[in-house]
């Protein structure tokens, strides 16, 4: 596999990488499995003293980091800023708050003293995608750090700069050399990692087929895992919606980061009384669309990653079509240099073209019409993926309807769904399992330990199990 810097705006080769060995690898094992063992020892205050310490770099220098990323993928640079400092927020809402997460809690028993302690577990090698090349990282690295553990990454093959950036950033911020390193490898070597001794868990976040082999290969090894598997997340608009508003939103939820993202709104499922009325407004939107380099701060599109990934979604729209979809505008690559795909909206989508079944990785956004309240919930549940969902409704009694029925691990109603470090994230059915961010993504790699301390005394309770 090449590991290679290719700029998508023009499809020009920058810069490309030598993969590390086995043997290489190893030796990057061994000084994190060494740093461990220190670093599960410093004190909540230290690790933060550095968290926070990182938070800074990636706010002083997020135009830099940003500009960084926009290279090597193609978002627009204003998002590739932004990134930045919100992996900044992350890291100082663990460096403030995972101490408190992981305190003792007391458990009360007839005798002796007993409570559950946090404890962190190894080394976690994470392997991220390309579409947030910093978010994605930070927001497994800053928890997991703070937790004691140490981390290994492996980026994807196309953004192996912001994999050494991040790197960078953490040894800056004052953590010992192991307690977070880079591994740049191709795929081919990821099993052997996982079944290594010296890993302890694995997250990933990626493709259904790639979160089948790693949780797999996990599994085999008896190792910890957390997967976040992608969606094609619904987007509800009701009757009593604000509805300059969601379409508004709508177009952002769609389009943001080219349409590259895991949350990213993918199927509108609007009421039929508003349907024409959305429709009409929507594609005026996305067709006034600003397509171009994403280092102009105007441009609202930018290409899409990779020349693969954008041949992929082509075929998906032309056998979406073929299947009886129509085009509302878009649905062509656009000539000329790097990978630009037309912002694209369909509609009249049959239920076996890959528009409604399958995930949809870029600018392209299907339209479906709801009879009411019940067919609207029908089409958002009917998918094989369930991580986010939005809804948007003034109705109390639909709100309710929306958050005990929509299978999905995010519910936003009137709002766009986003991640964020206060919210647990992740997803249900092929969308993965295992949560990160807020309190609950801190816990996922500790080990949750009962302790029971008695005064000598016989016990009372049963002895077995």
């Amino acid at each position: 596999m090449t590991i290679a810097t290719v700029n998508p705006t023009t499809g020009k080769t920058i810069r490309t990488f030598e993969p590390l060995s086995v043997a290489q690898v190893s030796e990057c094992l061994d000084r994190a499995a060494t740093a461990y063992r220190a670093h599960r020892r410093t004190a909540f205050a230290d690790r933060a003293q550095r968290m926070q310490k990182a938070a800074a770099i990636l706010d002083a220098e997020s135009r830099e980091l940003g500009r960084l990323m926009t290279l090597e993928m193609g978002k627009p640079i204003g998002a590739g800023i932004a990134e930045a400092q919100k992996c900044a927020t992350a890291c100082r809402y663990y460096a403030e708050n995972a101490e408190r997460f992981l305190a003792d809690e007391p458990a009360k028993m007839d005798s002796g003293k007993s409570w559950v302690a946090f404890q962190p577990i190894g080394v976690v090698l994470a392997i991220m995608p390309w579409n947030f090349p910093f978010w994605q990282v930070f927001r497994f690295a800053a928890p997991a750090l703070m937790a004691g553990n140490t981390g290994v990454l492996k980026h994807a093959s196309n953004v192996p700069q912001c994999a050494l950036a991040i790197e960078d950033v953490f040894r800056r911020a004052g953590f010992a050399d192991g307690v977070f390193q880079t591994l740049l490898i191709g795929s081919d070597l990821i099993e052997g990692i996982i079944a290594d001794n010296r890993i302890a868990a694995v997250t990933l976040t990626g493709s259904e087929a790639a979160g089948r082999s790693v949780a797999g290969a996990a599994g085999r090894n008896l190792k910890k895992s957390v997967m976040e598997l992608g969606g094609s997340d619904p987007f509800i608009v009701m009757p009593s919606a604000d509805l300059e508003q969601a379409v508004s939103t709508a177009i952002t939820a769609r389009m943001i980061n080219n349409g590259q993202s895991c949350i990213a709104a993918k199927r509108f499922i609007i009421h039929e009384r508003i349907y024409d009325d959305f429709l009409k407004r929507f594609v005026a939107g996305v067709s006034a669309l600003r397509i171009g380099d994403p280092m102009d701060e105007k441009t609202q599109i930018g290409p899409l990653a990779t020349g693969p990934i954008r041949d992929g979604l082509d075929k998906q729209v032309k056998a979406s079509i073929a299947a009886g979809a129509r085009v509302l505008t878009g649905g062509k690559k656009l000539e000329g240099d790097g990978y630009f795909y037309a912002p694209t909206v369909l509609t009249d989508i049959p239920a076996n073209a890959p528009a409604a079944r399958e995930e949809l990785f870029g600018p392209v956004a299907s339209v479906f019409k709801a009879k009411d309240l019940a067919d609207a919930i029908r089409i958002a549940n009917g998918t094989s993926f369930g991580l986010g969902a939005s809804a948007w409704t003034r109705d109390a009694a639909e709100q309710d309807r929306f958050v005990a029925e929509i299978e999905s691990g995010l519910l936003f109603i009137n709002g766009m769904v986003v991640s964020d470090p206060r919210l647990p994230f992740g997803g249900v059915k092929s969308s993965g399992f295992g949560r990160e961010l807020g309190e609950f993504g801190i816990h996922e790699f500790v080990n949750i330990k009962g302790v029971r301390v008695l005064d000598g005394q016989p016990a009372k309770g049963s002895a077995t199990e």
